[in-house]
């Protein structure tokens, strides 16, 4: 029988979605801004990545708390203060240019920004809000509503710096962050439900407890083993791809449509990916999405470099982009329950940005070296077969607890 959906569900998907648009799709637009600034901020692309790279561990490190928080005292305040800090770093990094204030605004601020306000802290809301029937589907929702954002934000972002500069778009990146924080209000009402809910429906075992149980389960392990690669292929698309098509002497343009391509294919493929996680088992789904990424590399690096082939890989990574996530978050609140699902996920997503944050700055670093992105390219490929490897063998029943006396 399928649980009736409140108002309630429907309003904090869509207040979620939008912020997490908001989040992402500045996050997405860093490729666009790592070479202007560059050069108007008088940083190396090394230096830069290396700011971007550290803000993906910092949101990694971050989101376990981020989500223990939420989990405890509501979702409302903990995006709400994401979004100040996101926003404050944003600022920090344009009008005080230099290598600390990067490291600090760029690095530090916008990565606990980013875990306030993107997937482990919203999407846990939203399964903590849905009927557990249609959790993924419902997150899969929240998710490809969200990563709409990549195909509005990024050519906004374009477009911005190419009228009034670098330091005046990503100011502007700023106030939309901030213009959007009231909307967490809106995670108010599922989050009293929630916290007033009886114990036995709320929470089945402490923070401490679910730690203990989720490090002892072969297929936790496994799940955060494969989510590292997730991190390592979509931190280093994001961060290097328009750099890489400028060394393929494709025009500067390219770079940010086939972003704004790879966020609309995203908002499909997460969709997509939310209700395949209701028809199959998401750790099969899981699997072949990497497998299906590692063969779209392989025929990037060896296709024509046309602007056709650099479009429609955007496309196709897209489409298997960020539909891990819903899976993932599915996938664990499925086999641990969602009294802990934001701490939980927490922990598995700090593996991937310790990926997203080895992707981001290893590919500056490898081609101030080599001179070339090839190597780096076959490396994600070969990465993806692994992880598919490990999703295999992950089983998915619920684990059994003592019934309360």
């Amino acid at each position: 029988m399928t649980s009736r959906v409140s108002r309630g569900v429907y309003l904090t998907i869509v207040a979620g979605a939008v912020i997490m648009s908001v989040a992402m799709g500045i996050r997405q637009s860093y490729g666009l801004i790592l070479d202007p600034a560059s050069v108007e901020w008088g940083l190396s692309l090394s230096m830069f990545a290396l700011a971007i790279a550290l803000h993906n561990l910092v949101w990694g490190l971050a989101q376990p708390v981020a989500g223990a928080i939420a989990d405890r005292y509501g979702a409302a305040p903990v995006v709400i203060a994401g979004a100040i800090a996101y926003a404050l770093g944003l600022a920090m990094t344009a009008t005080m240019p230099g290598l600390w204030p990067a490291m600090v605004g760029t690095g530090v601020l916008v990565g606990i920004g980013l875990s306030c306000t993107s997937y482990g802290t919203v999407l846990a809301a939203v399964g903590r809000a849905a009927p557990p029937e249609r959790r993924t589907a419902m997150m899969g929702t929240a998710s490809a509503i969200g990563s709409i954002g990549g195909a509005i934000v990024v050519p906004l972002t374009q477009f911005m710096i190419e009228a009034s500069g670098v330091g005046a778009a990503v100011l502007s990146l700023a106030l939309a962050m901030v213009i959007s924080a009231p909307l967490a209000f809106v995670f108010l009402g599922t989050d009293r439900q929630a916290l007033r809910a009886p114990v036995s429906l709320k929470r089945e075992v402490s923070f401490g407890e679910a730690l203990k149980e989720a490090v002892s389960h072969r297929g936790y392990i496994l799940l955060t083993l494969g989510f590292f690669t997730c991190g390592f292929q979509l931190a280093f698309f994001a961060v290097h791809f328009p750099s890489y098509l400028v060394t393929c002497h494709l025009p500067v343009a390219l770079g940010a449509a086939a972003l704004a391509v790879f966020g609309g294919c995203n908002a499909l493929g997460s969709w997509l990916c939310g209700l395949l996680g209701t028809w199959y088992r998401p750790q099969l789904v899981l699997a072949w999405i990497y497998i299906a990424r590692g063969l779209a590399i392989v025929a990037l690096v060896f296709l024509p470099k046309t602007e056709f082939v650099a479009l429609a890989f955007a496309g196709v990574l897209g489409l298997l982009g960020l539909g891990t996530v819903p899976l993932t978050s599915g996938l664990i609140a499925r086999i641990f329950g969602t009294g802990n699902l934001g701490m939980l996920f927490g922990l598995c997503f700090l593996n991937h940005q310790i990926g997203a944050f080895l992707g981001a700055w290893s590919g500056g670093w490898l081609f101030e070296q080599t001179g070339s992105f090839d190597p780096i390219w076959l490396a994600t490929a070969a990465a993806g077969g692994v992880a598919a490897l490990l999703h295999f063998p992950i089983r998915d029943e619920p684990v059994v607890r003592p019934a309360l006396a």
